[in-house]
């Protein structure tokens, strides 16, 4: 099946869901509303053959401008006819949460702590909310643009040059 084809499988079923469709230098993306992220995923994998989460990570758009702030990015694999699809799902600042979708691929797990840990996206219904990471005890998420560059517990940087 074609990245076209499945896209247009994707706009059928879930036309309101469906914010913008990118294509760029062969690869294909999807952003999807955040609230549908579950069944567009279950969609994916048993639908239209992408049996495979590659990758899950956020992207923090404080310096791009991005509105809301947050991107939760998942990448598709299909073992079968060997295509990908990116998935893309914008989550404000403010409420930096999305359900989880270990339900739908159990190597979510691991993944969306990493992402939760690092970047401060809170998954709702994750079955093990933990640290994978930091330390237990460590505040912030050190992906986040905001966060200290050299740490919360560092001097500011006074203009040295490297």
């Amino acid at each position: 099946m074609t990245d076209q084809a499945v896209v247009e499988k994707i706009k059928a079923k879930f036309s309101s869901s469906v914010l913008e469709v990118k294509e760029h230098r062969g690869e294909t993306t999807v952003t999807v509303a955040k609230d549908d992220i579950v069944a567009i995923c279950t969609f994916c994998k048993e639908e239209l053959g992408f049996n495979m989460l590659a990758d899950l990570c956020a992207v923090d758009g404080l310096d791009m401008g991005l509105d809301p702030r947050f991107l939760v990015v998942y990448n598709l694999y299909n073992l079968t006819s060997k295509t990908r699809l990116r998935l893309k799902a914008p989550v404000g600042a403010d409420d930096a949460r999305i359900d989880t979708v270990c339900g739908v691929w159990g190597a979510a797990n691991w993944m969306e702590r990493e992402c939760w840990d690092l970047s401060g996206i809170t998954f709702n219904n994750h079955p093990d909310p933990r640290r994978i990471l930091m330390p237990d005890d460590w505040e912030g998420h050190p992906l986040r643009k905001d966060y200290p560059v050299q740490g919360p517990d560092r001097e500011p940087y006074q203009g040295r040059t490297v």
